[in-house]
């Protein structure tokens, strides 16, 4: 689950991370206000969205007058933001973090994440931060260092001393830059953070170590025990489907393609996914409906893979060990005739009482596609698509 820069930054406050002056606004005259609050001459306005590189997208702007503000408030709030994140459907700005402005004397990169890989925590940082570090990356890896720490240990000093000593922060700022590591770990460990990272991590012409932005993404499975963190989920952020899936209790992740999927178990659907590419197709969803699924439930996997006006056609491949197949024949059955749809539907159905549902598919009088193979209905779904798009 992803949170605003101001929700994160809020976090980081609490676990003694230095950051600009700033404050939250919903609209234009507010943000004027919030510039007034904060005093001085130079504000930064933040578009907040669940998105980075909202730089280069002119979603961040520096005004040095109240009437700037005021302009750079009415050219983003309310509206869809499209960056190299958001994909061209962009997100939507409905709040605005204005910010103090800062005297940058120099900017590093610093993030904390999980190394599903190694099963560690792993420590990145780059004495060349700001907004090209995806290039960095790319161009010149020997830039950024990476320092994997023990959960069972967890950060120790020196590892936080040789990661300052890689962004080149020594001298006054040394105390400082471990007491910020450190801080940052505490926040990732404490809040069952995915990553914590912070793009720059600034030095200001006063020698101040300063977080001028700041990411975290949290797991899902553990936001039952952190509540206040399952209270920061920003909805307007989110595709509608996950939400609506999210309340049925159904795993689904929304995609660019025109092919929908209802599958039981997340490998599976994964591998349907591919075999769908290999056939020439795009899926338009992940649907794991899992283990227990009742002619209600598939229903309601039907109507929300359904939902996506994009979808031309869809394939149902279960293989059932806990569930059953002739419990999925009857949902489907009950689905298709409930909805009504006219999209070209591919069945394919392995395990527990196939034999009983595919005779409840063949006696339905639907018109459904069956398969006995995935290649075979990955085939036959993308034939079908393609009858539909023609």
């Amino acid at each position: 689950m992803d949170i605003h820069e101001y929700q994160a930054k809020e976090i980081l406050a609490e676990y003694g991370i230095k950051l600009a002056e700033g404050g939250l606004a919903h609209s234009v005259e507010e943000a004027v206000q919030r510039s007034r609050e904060i005093g001085g001459n130079v504000w930064v306005v933040k578009a907040q969205i669940h998105s980075g590189a909202r730089g280069k997208a002119g979603a961040i702007k520096l005004c040095r007058s109240h009437a700037e503000i005021e302009t750079a408030a009415e050219s983003l709030l309310g509206k869809k933001l499209v960056t190299q994140q958001t994909g061209p459907a962009g997100k939507l700005c409905s709040k605005l973090y204005i910010e103090a402005g800062t005297d940058i004397a120099r900017e590093v990169y610093f993030a904390l994440m999980l190394d599903r890989s190694r099963e560690r925590i792993v420590m990145v940082g780059s004495a060349q931060g700001g907004m090209d570090i995806e290039t960095l990356a790319t161009t010149n890896p020997e830039a950024i260092k990476k320092i994997h720490i023990e959960p069972a240990i967890g950060l120790q000093d020196f590892q936080a001393r040789t990661m300052a000593f890689a962004l080149g922060l020594e001298g006054e700022l040394l105390n400082h830059t471990v007491k910020t590591i450190r801080g940052c770990y505490r926040a990732l460990r404490d809040l069952d953070a995915n990553i914590l990272e912070i793009n720059p991590l600034v030095i200001t012409g006063n020698n101040e170590l300063i977080a001028l932005d700041a990411k975290m993404n949290f797991d899902e499975n553990a936001l039952f025990r952190r509540h206040r963190i399952a209270e920061l989920r920003d909805n307007s952020q989110i595709d509608p489907r996950e939400i609506a899936a999210a309340e049925a209790g159904l795993s689904y992740i929304g995609l660019d393609g025109d092919i929908g999927c209802m599958i039981n178990g997340a490998g599976l659907a994964m591998a349907t996914m591919d075999m769908i590419k290999l056939a020439g197709g795009e899926p338009a969803n992940f649907l794991d409906v899992g283990g227990g699924a009742s002619a209600e439930r598939t229903e309601k996997a039907f109507r929300l893979v359904l939902a996506d006006k994009n979808v031309k056609a869809m394939l149902v491949n279960i293989f059932a060990g806990i569930n059953r197949c002739d419990w999925i024949a009857e949902g489907v059955v009950q689905a298709v005739r409930n909805i009504g749809s006219t999209v070209p539907l591919v069945v394919r159905l392995s395990g527990t009482n196939v034999e009983a549902g595919n005779r409840i598919i063949a006696d339905s009088g639907l018109p459904i596609i069956t398969a006995e193979t995935l290649a075979e209905a990955a085939e036959k779904v993308v034939q079908a698509r393609n009858q539909a798009a023609a």
